[in-house]
């Protein structure tokens, strides 16, 4: 018997690709996993087990620096979240929903601004490069601008996250053009895409490192992709923490309170009002989901 340590790559039902340092190997994963509510996920590390005539199996899942519910990924370095320039038009508060989700598990968010030969996004995306978040603008028809983006992701794990329509499919085919990611026309009529994306696989780059084609959302539930606790939000806005232990009140929400330093920055044009409004609104999301529990 052989015992290897490999990732797993891609997940279909029960069957796991897994990537070893000698090959890449089918596996099923042991029963105790289910047992215990423990799933395998695509980037986890896991111990494989050999034996002669005998499908491998997978035998240890090692701990996980992150993961994500939906879709279920685990070890990522990089969450590269696409916006579209129009069809359907960039929203700012999902777009902040999902930074507060990947800054709670302490992945890295890169914002990907795509179709710029079809509208301008400058002012839009000022608001993240102002805070600090890496971002790129590319043309979906002539691939400009992925070059930058291939040097960034390599050596790392990453995944293409977005709501449907916004061009993953199209940026995934010049980020990765020896894979077929096959997407259909916008629909008007509904304003998003229709996505073939039914299963979630780390695909290798060239350079080094995987990327992750994942499907696409019409609309974001907090709880598919992760919770937050409302106490925690606020560190989520990585703008708002320089101004958190100045504010009046030690339990201050940042919302309503009087001599709050957050809303005092927002007023004084330091922090975006946009940005601030997607932390009231997630903020009362968030606190109404604790109080139905």
């Amino acid at each position: 018997m052989i015992t290897l340590k490999g990732q797993i790559i891609k997940c279909v039902g029960g069957c796991y690709t897994v990537e070893a340092p000698d090959g890449i190997y089918q596996a099923r994963a042991r029963g105790i996993f289910r047992k215990n509510g423990l799933k395998p996920m695509a980037g986890d590390w896991v111990n494989l087990q050999l034996e002669d005539s005998a499908e491998p199996l997978i035998t240890e899942i090692f701990e996980r620096k992150n993961e994500l519910i939906r879709p279920p990924m685990a070890n990522l370095d990089l969450a590269l979240l696409v916006v579209s320039a129009c069809e359907p038009s960039p929203n700012a508060f999902v777009l902040d929903k999902l930074i507060s989700i990947f800054e709670s598990k302490k992945i890295e968010t890169v914002l990907i601004f795509t179709k710029s030969d079809k509208a301008l996004i400058d002012e839009f995306a000022s608001v993240y490069q102002r805070i600090g978040y890496r971002t790129f603008t590319v043309n979906n028809v002539t691939g400009e601008g992925c070059a930058e983006i291939k040097e960034y992701i390599k050596g790392k794990i990453s995944a293409v996250i977005g709501n449907s329509g916004v061009g993953k499919s199209s940026l995934l085919g010049h980020l990765v053009p020896e894979f077929d990611f096959k997407t259909n026309e916008i629909s008007k009529k509904l304003g998003r895409g229709r996505h073939t994306t039914r299963e979630v696989g780390l695909f290798m780059l060239k350079d080094g490192g995987y990327i992750a084609d994942t499907p696409g959302f019409s609309t974001v539930e907090i709880s598919k992709y992760g919770k937050i606790a409302s106490a925690d939000l606020a560190e989520c806005f990585v703008e708002f923490v320089p101004y958190l232990e100045k504010c009046r009140f030690k339990d201050c929400r940042h919302f309503k309170e009087t001599d709050c330093a957050v809303k005092k920055a927002v007023k004084a044009g330091e922090i975006a009002v946009s940005r601030h409004e997607s932390y009231c609104r997630l903020y009362t999301e968030t606190k109404e989901n604790e109080n139905t529990y």
